[in-house]
């Protein structure tokens, strides 16, 4: 069973419908007894750094998200989902994150002609390979974003071009990150959530 964690922070329906598409037997939850027993974790979010933090702290989710991870959970945080994996975010002063991948969240820089947010399709450059980036070079997906990620490049597997780089999927170990909504990304969207299942279970027929 993939846990899809339930903190309040939106877009929760679409990805479990996504999930549901590829197969993957999914539950919405806010339970620490599931969230540890499940095969794997998804987090999504719209939304605020501090108040999604705030909000994963005061239903006690922090510790036990931390402690999935550690004992060996893969972990998928999807667009805010994906900014909480780092160290802080800096949208309205400094707020503690997960601390899963080392790096700071940060507001997109104002350029001509490149608004903020970033809000629409944009293709992939690969970066590195992954679990989940097969097939993904020159692929389109769904943005909707004012802050980014600001990591090493150790850490990113995939970018976008938005007058720089912008870190469009990044991964430690068995966390993952997708800046972007595969939910929101038709059959590429669709793909990484498939070989985020097969990852998961690793050509287990338990899904």
């Amino acid at each position: 069973m993939i846990i899809v964690l339930d903190y309040g922070a939106g877009n929760t329906a679409n990805v479990l419908r996504a999930l549901a598409q590829v197969g993957m037997a999914a539950r919405l939850s806010a339970d620490p007894q599931e969230i540890l027993a499940a095969d794997g974790l998804i987090l999504p979010g719209v939304g605020a750094y501090a108040a999604a933090m705030q909000e994963l702290s005061r239903r006690g989710l922090t510790a036990v998200i931390q402690q999935a991870v550690a004992a060996g959970k893969p972990l998928l945080g999807i667009c805010l989902g994906m900014q909480l994996l780092l160290e802080e975010g800096l949208e309205n002063g400094r707020t503690q994150g997960l601390a899963f991948i080392p790096g700071s969240c940060r507001r997109i820089p104002d350029q001509a002609g490149l608004p903020v947010p970033h809000m629409g399709w944009n293709d992939l450059k690969i970066e590195q390979e992954s679990a989940l980036t097969e097939g993904l070079q020159g692929q389109a997906v769904y943005f909707v974003h004012s802050y980014y990620t600001d990591v090493a490049e150790a850490y990113i597997d995939a970018t976008a071009d938005y007058g720089f780089p912008l870190p469009a999927m990044i991964r430690k170990g068995h966390v993952f990150g997708c800046q972007f909504h595969p939910e929101k990304s038709g059959s590429v969207g669709l793909g990484i959530l498939e070989r985020f299942k097969e990852y998961v279970y690793e050509d287990s027929a338990c899904y």
